[in-house]
């Protein structure tokens, strides 16, 4: 039996470019795929958010001339030709998923909702979370800390294409340096993208109690001490121990393996 039993991961559509430069990625999608059904014959719920900055960043679009609603509107747009890929994606490998949409656009995706998101996860679909939160001014990022929190995740991971959090981007600034530990609060006072601050405020407040691990960048856990004497084997990402209201660096796609390979005893 997988330590988790329901998680949230949040992957970035840049990072479906693969070497292109643009759009989508076959074997990089096919790798996410894969790797998602490793995870799912664990025994593990899965929902998913994923971004669209491969296809249009509404954010990018408004400093070009786009208005702002209308660009992230695109943007929401583009999270669900993500997301219709990666089901398909899925689907080839035999992994029963849904596309559920933030805005409705039926037959496209099922309109989301709570109780209908956490039936089909128990049901075992791997459900896809597109559209973000529906409305223009919020990231990927808040709407992934909104529906991990929304289904009740007890995991939140999020895949990007650095390997850790830097004191800037290390793609822009050579001399970009990365950090063992950081905590929420020095996000804020450091000013680092990590996720964007709507995202990191929410999960500070509403993920006390559950263990929040982003792959590629952050590791939370508000685990007791106590507990994480009883349970090195749990909390141990590359011998970095979690403790409480810490964040930590992981490495790769493939730490998701790992983390969930760890069983109950």
């Amino acid at each position: 039996m997988a330590r988790f039993k329901r998680i949230l991961l949040k992957l970035s559509g840049e990072s479906l470019m693969g070497k292109q430069g643009y759009g989508i990625d076959a074997e990089r999608l096919e790798d996410y795929a894969r790797q998602i059904k490793e995870i799912q014959e664990m025994g593990v719920q899965i929902g998913i958010v994923i971004g669209g900055g491969n296809i249009f960043r509404g954010l990018t679009g408004s400093q070009k001339g786009f208005d702002r609603v209308k660009g992230d509107q695109m943007g929401m747009c583009a999270t669900v030709i993500n997301s219709l890929a990666l089901s398909s994606a899925l689907g080839a490998f035999g992994v029963k998923s849904k596309v559920m949409t933030a805005i409705r656009m039926e037959p496209i995706g099922e309109f989301y909702s709570k109780w209908k998101a956490v039936e089909a996860l128990e049901e075992g679909y791997v459900c896809i979370f597109s559209a973000g939160t529906g409305n223009p001014y919020f990231t990927t990022d808040t709407g992934s800390s909104l529906r991990g929190i929304e289904i009740e995740a007890d995991v939140m991971l999020k895949g990007t294409r650095v390997d850790g959090i830097y004191t800037a981007d290390p793609e822009k600034d050579t001399k970009a340096t990365k950090f063992t530990e950081i905590t929420y609060d020095e996000i804020y006072m450091r000013g680092l993208k990590v996720m964007d601050l709507t995202a990191t405020t929410m999960c500070k407040e509403n993920l006390t109690t559950r263990e929040m691990c982003e792959q590629l960048g952050i590791n939370y856990s508000s685990w007791k001490q106590s507990d994480v004497r009883n349970h090195p084997e749990i909390v141990r990402l590359r011998d970095t121990t979690i403790s409480r209201n810490h964040i930590y660096k992981s490495s790769s796609l493939s730490i998701i393996e790992r983390v969930w390979k760890n069983r109950k005893r």
